[in-house]
């Protein structure tokens, strides 16, 4: 073995090993930053594999088996000579999000930056390739795709460790968790009316410039006229998002919330649709 490759196989390890020390369970990944593929044991998951876990850790196999299940916080696991291989051919260096109560929201290009910039609660912010990875404390389930350029990794997922960051990290706010939330069946017939609607409460307004209400509602509007398919998930998941921001401080007006639902009638949702979608974000949220 060269003194390079000892180094780069020492490397990742030594990441490995520092962030288990501080609660981080984590796991060797191979180029092209996925983890490396079950042993012949726990192949097409033979053994029975743990799918539904929602604690880190390997299953019965000593070998990287499962993905982000293999992550582990025990220095024995990591050192031990099943992995050895394995961190020897590692490019990096992942983690369970879940699994040190982390939720991140990636950010995959410059747009769904911008974004998290207007719409999210500032928080942890590590540099990635392509764009950046937002942490909050507290965890939620995974999802890809929640809205264009944006995944959330939590639960059953992995990350890639890029470094602590940068910021503080703040807990996990409502606006993300509705990133991922369906729709609930309503369960009466509501009224088709805007009016008794429009206002979430009167708390304190946190705005941080005085049109940043205003820069939601248009990229609300927008984020529902660009939608090219699950329009009425996508119609309620932006009336959750936009609650979640602006509605307890009782600044959302009928001329805001009628602005959201001609958006969504222009996509072809009906009236009472748009009522009920509403409702339900609204009961959702506790408003």
């Amino acid at each position: 073995m060269t003194q390079t490759t000892d180094i780069r196989r020492v490397a990742p390890l030594h990441t490995a090993l520092t962030l288990a020390a501080n609660g981080v369970p984590s796991l060797p990944l191979r180029a092209g930053k996925v983890p490396f593929g079950n042993c012949r044991t726990c192949a097409k998951n033979a053994c029975g594999g743990r799918p539904n876990m929602k604690t880190p850790g390997p299953c019965q196999c000593p070998g990287v088996c499962h993905a982000w299940a293999a992550a582990t916080t025990d220095p024995h696991v990591l050192k031990s000579p099943q992995w050895e291989a394995a961190w020897r051919q590692a490019a990096a260096v992942g983690y369970h999000p879940g699994g040190a109560e982390v939720t991140v929201v990636d950010l995959d290009n410059a747009a769904a930056i911008e974004w998290a910039r207007e719409t999210l609660p500032v928080s942890r912010v590590v540099p990635t390739t392509r764009g950046q990875h937002w942490l909050y404390r507290g965890v939620m389930p995974s999802a890809n795709g929640v809205r264009s350029g944006v995944d959330i990794k939590s639960l059953m997922s992995y990350a890639r460790w890029l470094g602590p960051g940068t910021g503080h990290m703040t807990a996990l706010p409502d606006v993300v968790r509705a990133l991922n939330v369906k729709e609930p069946v309503p369960s009466r017939p509501t009224p088709q009316a805007i009016a008794v609607l429009a206002r979430g409460g009167e708390g304190e307004c946190r705005h941080r410039t005085p049109n940043f209400l205003d820069r939601g509602i248009a990229m609300a509007e927008q984020r529902i006229i660009q939608a090219r398919e699950a329009v009425h998930a996508t119609v309620y998941r932006t009336f959750l998002a936009v609650l979640s921001t602006h509605g307890r401080c009782g600044c959302l007006t009928e001329v805001h919330v009628a602005r959201l639902f001609t958006a969504a009638q222009a996509k072809g949702e009906s009236l009472r649709h748009c009522t009920d979608a509403w409702t339900n974000a609204r009961t959702t949220l506790g408003l």
